[in-house]
């Protein structure tokens, strides 16, 4: 099974791109499942989407800790959390970011293939608003090569075409071939320090009745 998440901030369509990426994957044959994970729900505040991917069914629920790939939608997180915690071994990162894969930095002890692209200006070039998901989508297709750009760029269409109109889709799915003919792929570095956080989890005896611990 293959685990996906998505870090960026209210009003650039994470969750959009969680589902998109779900929709291509189902596409090509794959069972997949998408959903959100809200703070605060305002314009502008950190934002989390999760999608997991595999051959069989999938019974699993919780949210993604462990993730196969990384999609980072807004750099400047990067300033706030750890967004590579967890990241597997061998993991690929997403990044919408001006810089090339050698100058992005995940933290102490991150070393990781990524896929960088300018997302925020093709989006507006081509979206006129910065809306970076679909091109964000064009790039993971890049770095990543479980879903094709074809499967990417046909559930683009459809999915922002039934919601938007046909222009619109159309101009989604350029949106993302673009991202991917222009998305730079390379090693990343592992220089900064993060205050690390504890996880809490609950003890046998305050848990709900009904739930089990994993």
């Amino acid at each position: 099974m293959y685990e996906i998440r998505f870090h960026g901030r209210g009003g650039q369509g994470a969750v959009m791109a969680a589902q998109t990426m779900a929709d291509a994957a189902v596409r090509m044959g794959f069972q997949a499942q998408a959903f959100p994970f809200f703070g605060a729900e305002r314009r502008g505040a950190p934002v989390e989407a999760y999608a997991r991917i595999d051959s069989t069914k999938i019974r699993t629920k919780s949210q993604v800790y462990q993730p196969h790939l990384l999609v980072v939608m807004d750099a400047s997180l990067l300033e706030l959390e750890n967004l590579a915690a967890g990241l597997r071994p061998g993991g690929k990162v997403a990044m919408n970011t001006v810089q090339r894969p050698e100058e992005v930095d995940l933290g102490a002890g991150v070393e990781a293939e990524c896929g960088t692209v300018d997302a925020s200006s093709i989006a507006l070039e081509t979206l006129k608003m910065p809306v970076v998901n679909t091109a964000m989508l064009g790039a993971v297709a890049k770095v990543w090569d479980v879903i094709s750009l074809d499967a990417i760029v046909e559930a683009i269409e459809d999915r922002f075409g039934s919601k938007l109109g046909r222009r619109a889709g159309m101009l989604n799915a350029e949106a993302a071939r673009r991202a991917y003919d222009a998305t730079l792929v390379g090693p990343t570095v592992g220089r900064r320090e993060y205050a690390k956080k504890r996880r809490w989890m609950p003890a046998w005896d305050e848990i709900p009745i009904g739930a089990s611990l994993r």
